[in-house]
């Protein structure tokens, strides 16, 4: 497989060469700590249009917070799922790609041979990125969500195995300038493996909030962020599982919809009210809902205390919803394009 994306500096993956600049079609993978998500897309006149896509849970990250090692169970669903990845970047005729590995893949001593296994049976060349440069490309791909009315925004994304927060300065008419950002190993399978997945009690719950509170506290502390939202001038932006199922559940569908839930607006009282009704479900009961599943249903509880503890440290009125981030962002840079992409659409049709 002939996936070229040539870069002078590997932290600046914006200049890059095509094989085929005539006709460029890029892809963006992002294997993460539960989830391994492909998009493919071609550019358009002020965008780019997604051609194909894959999403499948594999919980390559299960397991490894006890052991630093990624199991041979989780390899082996991780790797069943690239290699369809691997297919469809073949079938698609990609031009160039970038695919990365995120918090499970920084964790675990045995990250290297399982990449070297990836490249020798899918010709996918995973790339482990760091939490900080993490943050920056979920920024550049939800940043045409941030409204420039207000001068400041936290962002925070609830992964598998951490939670990134980033707090920004908006500025009207510029790019957002990230002032500080945080990885805290908070994320929905290290709570879920510690705390349960079935029926969780309020006791138990209120753990998780605390553990996840007392983690956020120090990025707190240095930023001061309580008196600027208290001013009115901060905006929270949540791109996630977690708050897109949130969004999901309290809109009534009948089954998800990206192009309902992504951009809306989620007030925090809603939210709250749709936790309370998780809580009083087992995992059947979670299962049953068309926004969750089976896949997730164990998972959804630590993203929901992940998500109170940020609503409580940092008190919002409402939040807006992000079904978009890392792989958009990378789309983004791949394609040259991160100054226009901050009002760039993106078409997510098939």
């Amino acid at each position: 497989m002939d996936l070229q994306v040539h870069s002078d500096r590997q932290d600046d993956i914006g200049r890059i060469r095509v094989a085929n600049p005539a006709r460029p079609i890029f892809a963006a993978l992002d294997l993460g700590t539960n989830n391994c998500r492909l998009l493919v897309a071609r550019p358009t006149l002020g965008g780019y249009r997604v051609i194909d896509a894959f999403s499948r849970i594999v919980r390559l990250g299960e397991g490894v917070c006890r052991t630093e090692r990624l199991s041979d169970p989780a390899m082996a669903r991780a790797l069943s799922a690239l290699r369809v990845c691997g297919a469809k970047i073949r079938r698609r005729g990609v031009t160039a790609v970038r695919a990365v590995g995120t918090e499970a893949c920084r964790r675990a001593v045995n990250c290297g041979e399982f990449v070297d296994a990836v490249e020798r049976e899918t010709g996918i060349a995973i790339e482990i990125i760091t939490s900080q440069e993490e943050g920056r490309l979920a920024l550049v791909g939800c940043a045409p969500l941030l409204d420039a009315s207000h001068p400041y925004a936290l962002i925070f994304d609830i992964g598998g195995g951490s939670t990134e927060l980033m707090w920004l300065a908006v500025e009207p008419g510029g790019r957002p300038r990230i002032l500080d950002q945080v990885s805290v190993r908070c994320g929905v399978i290290g709570l879920t493996e510690q705390y349960g997945g079935d029926r969780i009690d309020r006791a138990t719950y209120r753990r998780m909030l605390d553990e996840v509170a007392d983690a956020i506290e120090p990025f707190e502390a240095r930023n001061d962020i309580r008196s600027r939202m208290e001013a009115g001038e901060v905006q929270l932006l949540g791109t996630s599982g977690t708050v897109t199922t949130l969004a999901g559940i309290h809109l009534g569908l009948p089954r998800y919809d990206r192009r309902l839930v992504d951009g809306s607006f989620l007030r925090v009282d809603h939210a709250r009210a749709v936790i309370r009704r998780l809580l009083a479900l087992d995992f059947c009961g979670r299962a049953a809902h068309p926004c969750i599943g089976t896949e997730r249903a164990d998972l959804v509880i630590g993203g929901c205390a992940v998500l109170e503890a940020i609503c409580d440290c940092w008190p919002a009125e409402r939040l807006r919803i992000a079904d978009r981030g890392l792989r958009e962002g990378i789309l983004v840079e791949l394609m040259g394009s991160v100054p226009a992409a901050l009002g760039t659409r993106q078409d997510h049709g098939r």
